[in-house]
């Protein structure tokens, strides 16, 4: 897309941007995809313009799949909140902790345990990474080995969780495991937003967890609740097709992200 389509679909959110919300993904949005997620982290260019756009707009959130607190510590901005583990932990500008929703309390004790247990030498051996991600583990096989015979240990561990009550999500070479109810981005978007003086809201994302985000954005435009929803998705060559065919402006990998940045401050 170039610069000029790009300025006029995100003309809705500068027209007032008092009441805009910016609402990013993290990693594979801000952050570069890497082999090992520990590994990841949102290039200086991009958390500078994001500075920016957090000085110009009323609301600005990232909204992850890892903790709330993670996600502060990797975008290291203070001045903008962080929607953790998929929306259920919320960590607000300014806050010094995060509130985990009461819903999952309860569940994510299990959750943990599951995955202590599961989290063995043996899974380890074959390059499994475990992630506590607090109401949710995941288990991430991007770079064993032997990537057919981890993938197959992580599917005898989504029958496991499957079995004991739990549900299962998959990524881009990652199971998570979760509490039995409902979490996605799109559920935690929709309780951040409110009681927010928002009129129009952008999410931008990379994978499958950010459909959830996206049909967010349509409900509460649908509902009345926006008055303009943008879903902007990026392109990435292991990206699910489904970003760029609900997504109402694409752009180019992380690079394009900085772009879209660039023209949310660009007067």
């Amino acid at each position: 897309m170039t610069s000029g389509l790009l300025s006029e679909a995100l003309a809705p959110l500068r027209a007032n941007r008092e009441r805009a919300a910016i609402l990013l993904d993290i990693d594979g949005t801000l952050s570069p995809i890497v082999e090992r997620a520990d590994d990841a982290h949102v290039p200086e260019t991009t958390r500078q313009l994001l500075i920016r756009v957090a000085r110009a707009y009323g609301i600005v959130a990232c909204v992850s799949g890892r903790r709330a607190s993670e996600a502060r510590a990797m975008v290291s901005i203070g001045t903008i909140s962080y929607l953790g583990s998929h929306g259920v932990e919320l960590l607000r500008a300014g806050w010094t902790e995060a509130v985990l929703d009461p819903g999952v309390e309860d569940w994510a004790r299990r959750v943990h345990e599951f995955g202590r247990e599961t989290d063995t030498p043996d899974l380890r051996r074959r390059r499994v990474r475990f992630e506590d991600k607090g109401a949710i583990v995941a288990f991430h096989w991007r770079g064993a080995t032997d990537e057919e015979a981890a993938r197959a240990a992580i599917d005898a561990i989504a029958a496991r969780a499957q079995a004991a009550g739990l549900r299962t999500h998959w990524g881009r070479k990652v199971l998570e495991v979760r509490p039995p109810v409902r979490i996605d981005k799109g559920a935690g978007i929709v309780s951040f937003l409110q009681d927010a003086d928002v009129d129009a809201a952008l999410y931008v994302g990379d994978d499958t967890t950010d459909l959830d985000a996206f049909r967010a954005l349509t409900e509460l435009l649908e509902n009345g609740r926006l008055s303009h929803a943008i879903r902007a998705g990026v392109r990435s060559d292991d990206g699910p097709s489904e970003i760029t065919r609900e997504a109402d402006v694409v752009v180019e990998g992380t690079k394009g992200v900085q772009e879209l940045l660039a023209a949310l401050v660009t007067d």
